[in-house]
């Protein structure tokens, strides 16, 4: 069957792949692997960013316009995306590179002098040059975060989420994401997250996106049923225990502790 012999990529590994490639400017590489990601997780939204960052580079700003359309498509408020999609376009002469660059003012100027100052006030000179003259290629930077960084900002969103400090762990995992790209541990935190914020149908599709790469992640599967069993979906989580009971044949901490959420019908007190 052509389903059995198509390649089958690491996303983990191909976008750090990718990074190297980018810092090392070889953006053709950094492409491809890139699209490789894309292949495995395509709707994350820093594989289309870096896809777009990679096309930058190589001057192919249909190629980069296409990679930042589906990264602002997945992710509305990444400033980076539309910086990128705002200079794709106006490389292109396209128009609606005046709504890019509306956005990003707008967001300026509510901003004020907020933490995001700096990359908006980056954002909308890069767009302006490009609208202005000669083709640029300022939507790729030119130096990315490495797996030190991304270690750095995975252990501190660990440790806000021990402390309960639910949206700065979630600044801390989208850091470790755009040095890692779509791990199923980071994905599986930011479902975790986002459910303790009570977003319920996010938290799944972090979840549901760390399963799609590891089947058999015990923490994506437990934290699963435990969304399920908040939801009322008993049937669902048990399912989910049965998965996990195969995985740990001998048991595990994650199949015991979906199986007391579920015998309870909800979360364990104290």
């Amino acid at each position: 069957m052509p389903s059995a012999s198509a390649p089958t990529y690491d996303p983990a590994a191909e976008y750090a792949r990718g990074v190297e490639a980018m810092n090392q400017q070889n953006y053709k590489a950094a492409s491809s692997a890139f699209s490789h990601v894309i292949e495995v997780v395509p709707n994350n939204p820093e594989a289309w960013l870096m896809f777009g960052a990679a096309r930058s580079g190589l001057s192919d700003w249909k190629g980069a316009r296409r990679g930042f359309d589906k990264a602002v498509r997945f992710a509305p408020e990444r400033i980076d995306a539309h910086r990128g999609l705002g200079v794709a376009l106006a490389n292109l002469k396209d128009p609606k590179a005046q709504g890019e660059l509306s956005w990003l003012q707008a967001k300026a100027q509510a901003c004020g002098g907020c933490a995001d100052a700096g990359a908006l006030k980056a954002g909308i000179e890069a767009i302006t040059a490009a609208m202005g003259a000669a083709p640029s290629a300022q939507a790729a930077p030119m130096l990315f975060s490495g797996p030190q960084a991304g270690d750095r900002a995975y252990v501190q969103a660990v440790s806000l989420i021990n402390e309960h400090k639910y949206q700065a762990a979630l600044t801390a995992l989208d850091a470790a994401r755009q040095s890692f790209g779509p791990h199923p541990d980071i994905l599986t935190y930011q479902g975790y997250t986002w459910r303790k914020l009570g977003a319920l149908d996010l938290a799944e599709t972090y979840y549901r996106q760390a399963l799609s790469i590891a089947p058999d992640h015990r923490g994506a599967t437990e934290y699963y049923g435990e969304l399920k069993v908040e939801r009322g979906d008993l049937v669902g989580a048990r399912a989910l225990l049965a998965k996990l009971d195969h995985i740990c044949a001998f048991g595990c901490a994650e199949a015991e502790e979906l199986r007391l959420w579920i015998d309870l019908g909800h979360a364990p007190q104290g």
